[in-house]
């Protein structure tokens, strides 16, 4: 068996990559080492979903695989990722699974596993669940009798996410006029409760029919054009822009400007220090931050901690260095103070929560955000194995000396069959020049 955990879990499209037979097995083996890696909680994990059409086949295969194992479900049906998150935190569960492809296409389905901290489960883990589904199953190894595992309906859990976002905001949210785009997605029920029960004056909410078959289609936070219009036609305040699972948020300003991760990490950052909150005046991001963020914080005394991509490895960071801001880029944003996942929803209230405390525009308080040029380019191939590839570093090298001040990064995506390339400096022609012919070789070669 390969390497089925990528950098967010095990994705795929669903009944052809991702069937309900391997669901089954993730589920039983996830549930045979949660229970041994957090041995002192119930026997009970948390499962929640997006609203991806493959949802309801993949939930009912993972629920099968844990209570084969003797471990009951708690059932949230459709909710956010960073609900599940939470949740499996504030409970005594043995862990928590999410079932989501987050932004990823409709077809495409994903299994999300948290350990008992409510935190993703780290690569050791990982190894050892992946390990678990290899091995034969010994045909009287299950429990069976009262031992075999439940379905435990308890919806209402859910409440206590949402009190918790809701308690994170200093003062209610009235006098703010909002767009929230849910993307047909996982938030587009909670999201519009919650902005409604901090008060926003005038909520319109896009795209929150919760149909899978339109979860990222033209919409949510991979395609901000629909918002940007509505916020424009509106005279709102602001947008928002929710991915699949909720778990990230991209925002729009009044005049349609979009507000990505490195943009709200700043916001969040100095929205912190200050009401005293931020923790050694330190936020943690991935390499793929714009390095004006560095230099726009550094003018208040806050720096920036680098980590490998991925809001789990932000997770790691703030861990390790007892800091409570870190994020991504993309808009996974983790406020360590509320939640051990990235939350697209509590993303949005701490912003608008600024905004009203500020009594200021969005694009005012950005004023002093300056960003270096970046470019990012997804290069689409058979095979992502181009590291040992020489035609591809020689190009690499070249671009790495040519563009000075500035960065080169070229990685693998673990969702998709890409390679994802981020090229920063001080000139825009000259990234994209490099763009040209890195995007060209790797094409080439890995083609």
């Amino acid at each position: 068996m390969g390497k089925l955990f990528g950098t967010d879990g095990v994705r795929g499209v669903a009944n052809l990559e991702l069937t309900p037979e391997l669901a089954f097995k993730i589920g039983e083996a996830a549930a045979d080492i949660l229970l041994e890696e957090y041995d002192n909680s119930e026997n009970k994990i948390i499962l929640g979903r997006d609203t991806r059409v493959s949802g309801d086949m993949l939930a009912a295969a993972v629920i099968a695989g844990v209570n084969s194992a003797g471990v009951d479900i708690i059932d949230l049906d459709i909710v956010p990722t960073p609900a599940v998150s939470y949740l499996t935190g504030k409970n005594e569960v043995i862990g928590g699974i999410m079932i989501s492809a987050s932004h990823n296409p409709i077809e495409d389905n994903g299994i999300k596993v948290f350990g008992g901290d409510g935190c993703k489960i780290s690569e050791d883990v990982e190894i050892k669940i992946e390990e678990s589904m290899a091995a034969p199953t010994e045909p009287d190894s299950r429990p069976t009798h009262d031992k075999v595992g439940q379905v435990i309906d308890d919806r209402e859990l859910v409440n206590d996410y949402i009190n918790n976002v809701i308690s994170s905001v200093r003062d209610d949210l009235s006098g703010l006029e909002v767009v929230l785009d849910c993307g047909h997605g996982a938030g587009y029920k909670i999201g519009p409760e919650i902005l409604n029960k901090l008060g926003v004056t005038d909520l319109i909410a896009i795209n929150d029919s919760g149909k899978g078959s339109m979860i990222n289609v033209n919409c949510g936070s991979t395609d901000t054009s629909g918002l940007i219009e509505k916020v424009k036609e509106t005279g709102a305040d602001l947008g928002i822009a929710l991915d699949g699972d909720a778990d990230r948020a991209i925002l729009v300003d009044e005049k349609g400007n979009i507000a990505d991760g490195d943009k709200i990490m700043y916001l969040s950052a100095l929205s912190m220090q200050e009401n005293g909150s931020l923790k050694k005046n330190k936020i943690v991001t991935t390499k793929y931050s714009n390095l004006g963020l560095d230099e726009s914080l550094s003018k208040y005394g806050i720096e920036v901690l680098k980590v490998k991509n991925g809001d789990k490895y932000v997770l790691e960071g703030l861990k390790a260095n007892n800091l409570n801001l870190g994020g991504e880029k993309s808009g996974h944003i983790i406020y360590l103070d509320y939640n051990t996942s990235g939350d697209g929803i509590l993303t949005a209230v701490q912003i608008m929560d600024f905004v009203s405390q500020k009594g200021k525009n969005l694009d005012e308080l950005l004023e002093g955000y300056q960003e270096w040029p970046q470019l990012l380019e997804n290069v689409r191939v058979q095979n992502k194995d181009w590291e040992d590839n020489q035609a591809i570093n020689e190009v690499i090298a070249e671009a790495d000396k040519d563009v000075d001040p500035g960065r080169i990064f070229v990685r693998a995506s673990g969702t998709e069959p890409v390679i994802r390339v981020m090229l920063e400096g001080k000139e825009l022609e000259l990234l994209e020049k490099w763009r040209d012919k890195l995007a060209a070789v790797i094409g080439e070669e890995l083609n």
